[in-house]
């Protein structure tokens, strides 16, 4: 194959790439729920400097993995399951996780284009892509309902449903400080995702969509995302769920290599 002149199907690359095992599943899937878990009992139990760190992770695993491929239904999930979880994970963060699908899936149909709000944030100066991480997700929900998507229902009873949770955390502020705390804490992780997730991964005035996203390699990119910088592989090949993301990295670097595309790394 001439890696120079067109990109390899899934097909070719192995469709290995697209199997997750039960355990990998079952790990994933429960994950942001048992960190809510763990969350509770640090902060109950006086490890507060502890609990902190698991809203940010939720923060990662949620909207960078998990319910991204619950968005794309790479996990090949019962449909009810699927959308099921999409709703309950991402309320977890108080976020409409069908909003979420709406925005995520507009932005690989439309980025760069003005139509992509998730995207927006890439042609923009670092102080306006900070400050429209205040209210990406509110106007990602209102967006999506003007959409009138099949799920239009379900997008406002999960914004309704995040705006109760929300109310009642910070009510129960006058007997303990914890669910105002993890609701602070999970809101200002979105609102660092334009910076994340748009911002230090697109470029808006790449010439296609290989040149559109950035390439990350390096060990020390690696720790410091969590195994979450293979955006460009992700949005060359979306079906493949992230546990497989390094996989489908490596065997796509001669590809990159041939197009001339060097990748960004950090010290190693």
């Amino acid at each position: 194959m001439d890696y120079g002149q067109t990109l390899p199907l899934l097909d070719e690359l192995g469709r290995d790439l697209l199997h997750v095992s039960v355990w990998q599943k079952g790990f994933a899937l429960t994950l942001p729920f048992a960190l809510v878990v763990a969350y509770a009992l640090l902060w109950a139990t006086g490890y507060w400097w502890a609990a902190l760190m698991c809203p940010v992770l939720i923060s990662v695993f949620t909207y960078g993995s998990v319910s991204h491929d619950l968005v794309h239904r790479n996990l090949k999930l019962p449909r009810w399951l699927n959308e099921m979880l999409l709703t309950s994970i991402e309320m977890l963060t108080l976020r409409s996780g069908h909003a979420y699908r709406a925005s995520h899936l507009n932005h690989h149909a439309h980025f760069p284009d003005a139509s992509d709000i998730e995207g927006a944030a890439a042609g923009m100066p670092l102080p306006r892509a900070i400050l429209d991480g205040v209210t990406l997700q509110f106007r990602i929900w209102i967006w999506a309902i003007r959409r009138n998507s099949p799920h239009r229902r379900l997008i406002i009873l999960e914004g309704c449903a995040a705006l109760v949770i929300g109310i009642l955390c910070f009510a129960s502020a006058w007997w303990t400080l914890g669910p105002a705390v993890y609701c602070v804490m999970v809101l200002c992780g979105a609102w660092i995702f334009p910076i994340v997730t748009v911002v230090i991964p697109h470029r808006a005035d790449g010439v296609d969509e290989l040149h559109q996203t950035r390439l990350f390699r390096g060990k020390m990119f690696s720790w410091l995302a969590l195994e979450h910088l293979y955006h460009l592989e992700h949005h060359l090949y979306p079906q493949v769920p992230h546990q497989n993301w390094p996989k489908l990295a490596r065997r796509l670097d001669p590809v990159f290599r041939s197009r001339g595309i060097a990748p960004l790394k950090l010290l190693f």
